[in-house]
């Protein structure tokens, strides 16, 4: 299941990178490398892209900054198209799982500014509660290597699996200690969770596909990740190199402003939190 929807998930990250790259004009790196032009920025769609074009129909022009704004669905083609110079920057993700993604893929990401938070939550089409669960339910999770471990420490933060001691941002369900109703797990590719409700007991959704299915994380969770001392903030993120851009440092400014943090509030309502 896991290798069979990775493969999946990278061909249509491949279709994705296609797209970005005829997208964004001839020369990809010129995005990067050209501090005159516009900044391009790679974003997922909810809550990214919203407050970015936010901060474009905004805020952008009286700052002096020309800003466009890229939609991609999936979690790899920002971070590639970001390497290769296709996009200036990207926003969508957060700390343990760049520092997985630079690992394996051997790339030079970097934060530069960390914007809001996006809480994991434990959705159900069948209980209104985690209690309810019965034994041997089965709980759909993403797939990739740290959402996973953040889905399992969702669930043995609220007492309904235990993990075993010291396990890190790979944890798999092999790493359960105590699973006392016998609970399955269904791995799949992030995006897909939100619309396998309907198939399995509860799903473990990502903040940003919770919104875009509808789902209200502050008051449809059955139970929801902290914002206390969360590592996951998601942040925006540049090449190394492209820190001192000064369209990048325009941009980091803009979305850190008293303005962004009243929009986050406004237009989520809780459901996604300001991280400044």
């Amino acid at each position: 299941m896991r290798n069979a929807t990775k493969l999946s998930t990278a061909v249509l990250a491949a279709g994705a990178l296609t797209f970005g790259l005829s997208a964004c004009g001839s020369s990809g790196a010129d995005s990067a490398s050209d501090t005159s032009g516009p900044l391009v920025v790679a974003a997922s769609p909810t809550p990214h892209a919203e407050i970015l074009n936010y901060v474009k129909e905004n805020l952008a022009k009286k700052a002096g900054l020309d800003l466009e704004v890229k939609e991609f669905t999936d979690y790899v083609t920002p971070n590639t198209a970001t390497e290769d110079g296709s996009v200036g920057a990207n926003y969508f993700q957060n700390q343990p799982y760049l520092d997985d993604f630079n690992k394996k893929r051997g790339t030079h990401i970097v934060p530069v500014v960390t914007v809001h938070l996006e809480p994991l939550g434990l959705y159900s089409h069948k209980v209104k509660s985690a209690d309810a669960l019965k034994s041997g339910a089965t709980i759909a999770v993403p797939n990739d290597s740290v959402n996973e471990a953040r889905a399992l420490k969702l669930l043995d933060a609220n007492g309904i699996i235990t993990l075993k001691d010291g396990v890190g941002n790979e944890a798999t369900p092999s790493d359960i200690a105590k699973n006392p109703k016998n609970l399955t797990f269904k791995e799949l590719e992030a995006a897909q969770t939100p619309r396998s409700l309907d198939d399995v007991d509860a799903a473990v959704v990502n903040g940003n596909y919770a919104i875009e299915a509808d789902l209200k994380p502050a008051s449809d969770a059955l139970v929801l990740e902290s914002a206390k001392d969360n590592p996951y903030g998601n942040f925006l993120a540049v090449k190394d190199g492209n820190e001192d851009d000064p369209r990048v440092k325009k941009l980091a400014e803009l979305l850190t402003s008293a303005e962004v943090k009243k929009f986050i509030e406004d237009k989520y309502a809780g459901s996604v939190l300001a991280s400044f």
